[in-house]
């Protein structure tokens, strides 16, 4: 990886400043707005000289933002393991793909970027297990709500009525929405439309392209209009539902997960989405979880940074036994590189995938020990491995109180059952399957 530049601590400085300016306003000074304006504008004005500096054309090259030139960029694989649907396999995987994510993601959530001390000591004053073997017994803060919804204390076990909000589970419906509402060969204006539509709020990434959107920008710009979470993990959490509508054609799941990545990130950003919905699309056909993942790899370019940092986590991975030595790695490799990045927290994911295998609750407990954006990891962990042991290979305290009901904050779509989304999946995943059957069926008769 590529070295960070040293950057000065300027949260400290912003602290002194208006530290400052409010003691000489108690003082009674004079001119005390000139000083910061001049710092505000000192500010601006860096950020727009970064924003205006040429980047490398060749890496460019290398790691392309248009669907074509990624595919000719890829390295060889396996674009699809199943020709026709698998109905007798497809249901339990998906179920268990499904609660893989929501049980990831739920256990991860009240600790999430906590560092692992913390998350450590939490748990020996409740008596629980670490790394977790089971939703944390309580959480601090209790009634405080999680996306003006679900109180902490709903991420517990015995106050569990139902899966608690959370947009890593939020971006997953919303794909199914995207679907039903404009079919599988959506674009990404149909991306658009549909964020407008159900979206109330956002962050990072997310936040900026929505706005944009409100502003007027169009889908295929609002991504990259003032964006430096380009290459953060937003994406990647929203690869889930593109696996899960076309399982075992990871070709296809990538292809729907760029189109939904294009309306908020780049390169690595889009990588990202694609190379998990392509590896969960692969874990309905596979009995490895690692297997999949390198099916996944293939579908984005070889030697993109996202890449090459992948096929390094796995080639360490034999060394990488629990979540202390995976956490070591990752910080000393990736020194300098933003906690929300896509690179980093795609490594602990691995490491989750390769230190547990295919015993979900060691796979979720490890991910969310290690830290970092640990809701997201073990989301996406939990969806792989769960896609691969089906439901069957999920122990029952991860979804008993589940209760078939999904909480979410999108508009005109508070609550969905769990039954109803995995019938839904099912549906667009026979869409998926039998337009290209559709289309071979043209192609032959043109011949």
């Amino acid at each position: 990886m590529k070295h960070y530049p040293k950057i000065p601590e300027y949260g400290k400085l912003i602290d002194h400043l208006k530290l400052q300016a409010q003691l000489k306003a108690e003082y009674g000074a004079k001119g005390i707005s000139q000083p910061l304006a001049k710092a505000e504008r000192a500010l601006k004005d860096a950020v727009r000289e970064l924003q205006a500096l040429p980047i490398d054309e060749t890496l460019a090259k290398r790691e392309p933002n248009d669907l074509a030139k990624i595919k000719s960029l890829r390295p060889t694989g396996i674009r699809r393991i199943w020709e026709t649907f698998d109905r007798a396999a497809y249901g339990d995987r998906l179920e268990g793909a499904l609660l893989g994510r929501m049980a990831g993601c739920t256990l991860g959530a009240p600790v999430e970027f906590w560092p692992i001390v913390k998350m450590r000591e939490l748990a020996e004053e409740n008596g629980d297990a670490f790394p977790p073997t089971d939703y944390w017994s309580r959480v601090p803060d209790p009634k405080q709500k999680r996306y003006q919804m679900s109180k902490r204390e709903a991420y517990t076990q015995s106050c569990m009525k139902g899966v608690p909000v959370d947009d890593d589970i939020i971006f997953t419906l919303l794909g199914l929405l995207i679907a039903e509402d404009h079919g599988p060969t959506f674009t990404v204006d149909d991306v658009g439309r549909a964020w407008v539509k159900y979206l109330p709020y956002a962050c990072t990434a997310e936040e900026v392209a929505l706005n944009n959107l409100k502003k007027g920008v169009s889908a295929r710009l609002a991504g990259e209009r003032d964006n430096p979470y380009c290459e953060w993990i937003g994406a990647d959490i929203r690869a889930d539902p593109w696996g899960y509508m076309a399982p075992g054609w990871p070709e296809r799941a990538a292809e729907m997960a760029y189109t939904d990545a294009y309306i908020s990130h780049r390169r690595q950003g889009i990588y990202g989405e694609m190379f998990f919905a392509a590896a969960i699309a692969a874990a309905f056909a596979v009995d490895d979880p690692v297997e999949a993942l390198r099916i996944g790899l293939s579908e984005i370019p070889k030697n993109c940074a996202l890449a090459k940092a992948m096929r390094w986590a796995l080639r360490v991975s034999p060394d990488i036994r629990d979540y202390k030595q995976a956490r070591a790695a990752m910080d000393k490799k990736f020194k300098g590189m933003h906690a929300v990045h896509t690179i980093n927290n795609a490594c602990l994911t691995i490491w989750g995938i390769t230190i547990g295998g295919t015993d979900f609750t060691k796979v979720i407990g490890e991910t969310v020990a290690m830290g970092m954006d640990n809701d997201c990891t073990a989301a996406t962990a939990g969806s792989i491995v769960g896609a691969v042991v089906g439901k069957q290979g999920i122990p029952e305290h991860w979804y008993r109180n589940f209760n078939n009901k999904i909480h979410s904050y999108l508009i005109d779509n508070r609550y969905f059952s769990i039954s109803g989304v995995l019938n839904r999946f099912e549906k667009q995943a026979r869409k998926v399957h039998s337009q290209q059957r559709v289309a071979q069926r043209r192609g032959k008769s043109r011949a």
